[in-house]
Formats: C-alpha cells, sequence, structure tokens
C-alpha cells in the first residue's frame, strides 16, 4: 500500500509543507543526527516517507543523514566545478552549445549523495532579477541550443513561475531544445497535474531527465504520474546514480531498468557517484555490471555508464572492454557471453565466415 489514498490525493504543495526537516521526526535510533543536519539540512516529504517506511533499507538510505557525511576526505564541495564555469549567477556554461540554469531552490527529497548538497536546503529563493539574468545570457549567446533547468528540482516552482521561465526560454529564437532534470515525479507523484501537463506540453521541444535509483521506487503512484506525462508527449529518460550498497547488483537495475521502460521512461545515464565516500563504488564495480547487463537485457534498457569528471571536465562514458585487438584486416572482439569473435574489415563481406567461438 501507499499509506492509503488520502496520500496520493493530497496537495503536493501540503505535502511539501508536511516534510520531516529533523531527525528527531525520525524513528529512535536516527535522533542523533543534528550534527550532520546542520551542515547538510534533511527533507523528506510524508509520501516518500511512507514508502520507505513499506519498502525498507535501499530507500532509507538515500534519505537518512549519516555521520560519515561530514567525514569524507575525498569528496569535494563543488565536485563538477560548476561555480567556476558560471559567468552570472546560477547559470554553468561549460560545453558549448548547452548551459545549466539553476532555478529552483527546492526538493521533494534531499538525496544525501547529492553533488549540490552544499546548496540544497540553504541557499537563498532565487530572484527574478537572477531569473531574468540568465535568460537575458542565453538570449546574447546564439550558440546556446540547449538549456537544462535544474536546482533544487524547477518542478517544484508554482504553476505560474514555471510558465514564466519557460516560456522566457522558449522564446529566444536560437534555443531548440529545454530538458528539465527532475526527481519529483518518483519522489512526490502528486505534483504531476493537468496544470502542469498544460505548461510543460506549451514548451516543446522539452524533454524531462528524471532520477529513479532503485526499482522500489516505482509505486503505482509514480507509475501513474509517469505515464500521464508520457501520454502527454513528453520524453523521460532516466539518469541513476551507480549506489554502493543500493543498486550496486545486476538484478537490481536490471528491474529497475525494465520496469522504467514499462512507464515510458529511457535509461539513459548510470552515473559514477561523485561526492560521499560511503556510497560511491569504484569503477571497476560499474564495468562490471554494464557487462552484466550487455545481453541480458533490451539494448533499449542500457544506459550509458560515465563519470562526470571532477574539476570541471565534463562527463565521458565508461566503457567495457568488448575489443581484443585491432588491425587492417580483422577486429577481434569478446560478447556478452565471453566468446570471442573475429570481424573481417576486408574482402566483399563484413563479417568473417571463420567466426571464432572460442570462451576466454
Amino acid at each position: 500500500m501507499e499509506s492509503g489514498r488520502e496520500i496520493f490525493t493530497s496537495d503536493w504543495k501540503d505535502l511539501l509543507q508536511q516534510s520531516v526537516r529533523s531527525p528527531k521526526h525520525l524513528p529512535p535510533g536516527f535522533h542523533s543526527l543534528d550534527k550532520v543536519t546542520r551542515s547538510y539540512p534533511m527533507l523528506i516529504n510524508p509520501y516518500f516517507l511512507s514508502v520507505c517506511q513499506q519498502k525498507g533499507e535501499a530507500l532509507w538510505k538515500q534519505v537518512i543523514p549519516d555521520s560519515r557525511e561530514l567525514d569524507d576526505p575525498f569528496g569535494l564541495i563543488d565536485p563538477l566545478a560548476e561555480e567556476r564555469d558560471s559567468p552570472v549567477p546560477n547559470l554553468t556554461h561549460r560545453y558549448p552549445d548547452r548551459v545549466l540554469f539553476l532555478v529552483s531552490n527546492q526538493c521533494g527529497i534531499y538525496c544525501r549523495f547529492c553533488t549540490r548538497k552544499r546548496k540544497i536546503g540553504q541557499w537563498k529563493h532565487v530572484s527574478d532579477d537572477i531569473i531574468e539574468e540568465g535568460i537575458r545570457y542565453i538570449s546574447d549567446h546564439p550558440q546556446i541550443k540547449d538549456v537544462l533547468l535544474s536546482g533544487g528540482d524547477p518542478l517544484l516552482l508554482e504553476d505560474e513561475r514555471l510558465e514564466w521561465i519557460l516560456a522566457g526560454i522558449r522564446n529566444i529564437p536560437h534555443v531548440d531544445i529545454i530538458r528539465i532534470g527532475s526527481r519529483v515525479p518518483g519522489v512526490l507523484p502528486q505534483r504531476v497535474t493537468a496544470a502542469l501537463e498544460k505548461i510543460l506540453q506549451a514548451a516543446q521541444p522539452l524533454y524531462l531527465n528524471l532520477h529513479f535509483n532503485h526499482p522500489d521506487e516505482i509505486t503505482e503512484s509514480v507509475r501513474s504520474a509517469c505515464l500521464r506525462l508520457a501520454e502527454s508527449g513528453i520524453p523521460m529518460g532516466s539518469q541513476t546514480v551507480l549506489l554502493k550498497g543500493i543498486n550496486d547488483h545486476p538484478e537490481v537495475l536490471i528491474r529497475l531498468f525494465r520496469e522504467l521502460l514499462k512507464i515510458r521512461v529511457k535509461p539513459y545515464y548510470l552515473l559514477q557517484g561523485d561526492l560521499t565516500r560511503h556510497f560511491r563504488t569504484r569503477v571497476e564495480t560499474g564495468l562490471k555490471l554494464m557487462k552484466q547487463l550487455r545481453g541480458y537485457i533490451s539494448g533499449l534498457a542500457v544506459p550509458h555508464y560515465v563519470i562526470d569528471l571532477p574539476g570541471g571536465g565534463g562527463k565521458i562514458p565508461l566503457v567495457p572492454d568488448y575489443v581484443i585487438s585491432l588491425n587492417s584486416e580483422y577486429l577481434v572482439v569478446r560478447n556478452y557471453e565471453g566468446k570471442l569473435f573475429h570481424y573481417m574489415q576486408t574482402g566483399e563481406g563484413s563479417l568473417s565466415r571463420k567466426a571464432a567461438v572460442a570462451h576466454s
């Protein structure tokens, strides 16, 4: 169950107001975490709290403060160097043709592994002046074709404010697409209303970059919200963070990615964790997981495994070793089963008649 129909039918703004913001309101055993929340605030809305209580550890770990957050010698305050590449407040221009624009300071939950935890729950409301300055910057730079709205979570803005921002960007002739980074449909599905659907439809071409980490997040409420968005013509992809002890197992990821496809959300990225040591896996773990996905699940369900490089280096794909050797005549590769194959580069055919089938 999902704590009854009243949770599903409640107004999303009321649910957000009722969020748990102190360890004192958690079950016994978590009450001593005030020191953590003074540095990195917590927020768990009632809907997601009810799902955590039903589903257990994989969801709890994502939102419950942990003392290890204050003892991470390898963690970086701004791991992606967003501030360095910020020509105007709240806007990062790193890649030539696209920008990241932070328009909100709220989230439906505060993820403990967030790369912006230095800001979330602590930074001030994004003023009209900051929004207008960002839109002017985009308008003044015709090379910008793609605008990603993030925060916080843009979908937690009031309808009128979100509509104003989207219209301001959509009116810039050289902007081809708008993307919105949001975890809201998966953690506060009550926000997906008819009014929101109309606002998003009016801003097309628009894409939603959602965030799902575990199949237990996909409740009936979430399923309904995502299918509503899909039926409104809004394309959706998911960016999953690889998290130790939560989803670093092939069966969990396979189940997650299959469930996402069923609600018409394309698995897009599997992100190597940037911050918080107790969540971080080794890169070898991610590469092994990608090998375990390929061939055992539809290619449509396999995301790109990427690392967003510290210091602002940008995203790069991480790919398992499939290529064994390459010369002017043959490519030798290993498939998902560990078998070796020779691919002919010369001659009439593109595939060698003597494709090897030896196991490695």
